[in-house]
C-alpha cells in the first residue's frame, strides 16, 4: 500500500523501536511507497510513513531493498560532507557520512544478512539510519 509521507518534525524526531515479527508487513508498505516516489527519492525509513519502527528501504541499482532492524557494525574510509535532501523535509542540508559501512539486517523473509556498502548506497543507508534514531538533517 502506498502511504502518505510524514512531514511533522516532532513525529520524525522520535526514535524508532525494533521491528517485531508482526511489523514485517510494514516492509511491503515502505517498499510500495518508495517505488511510488522513485523518480525523486532513493531511500525511506518507516517513520516517514508514520510507523516508528526500525525498517528502511533503499533503491539499489533501481530495485528496492528492504532492511529490517538494520544495525551499523562498522564504518570505514574517509568521512565527508554530503549535500542531502529528504522527502519529509524541504530543502537540502549537509550531513557527515562515511565512505563505507558494514550493516547487519533482516530481509523481508526474516533472514539475517550482513553486507558492506560503499559510495552513494552507503550514504543513503546512513541517512535512513539517522531517521531511525530520530535525527533530522
Amino acid at each position: 500500500m502506498i502511504c502518505e509521507i510524514v512531514t511533522d518534525p516532532i513525529l520524525l524526531s522520535r526514535i524508532s523501536r525494533p521491528a517485531q515479527a508482526q511489523d514485517f508487513n510494514i516492509a511491503r508498505d515502505l517498499r510500495d511507497t518508495l517505488m511510488a516516489h522513485a523518480d525523486h527519492c532513493v531511500g525511506m525509513a518507516a517513520n516517514m510513513i508514520g510507523r516508528p519502527v526500525r525498517v528502511i528501504a533503499i533503491l539499489l541499482e533501481g530495485q528496492p531493498v528492504v532492511m529490517i532492524n538494520p544495525q551499523l557494525l562498522k564504518t570505514s574510509g574517509k568521512k565527508y560532507t554530503a549535500e542531502e535532501g529528504c522527502l519529509s523535509l524541504k530543502g537540502v542540508r549537509q550531513a557527515q557520512r562515511f565512505e563505507k559501512i558494514q550493516l547487519q539486517y533482516q530481509d523481508e523473509q526474516g533472514r539475517q544478512k550482513q553486507r558492506t556498502f560503499s559510495g552513494f548506497p552507503a550514504q543513503i543507508i546512513q541517512h535512513e539510519l539517522d531517521h531511525c534514531e530520530g535525527i533530522l538533517i
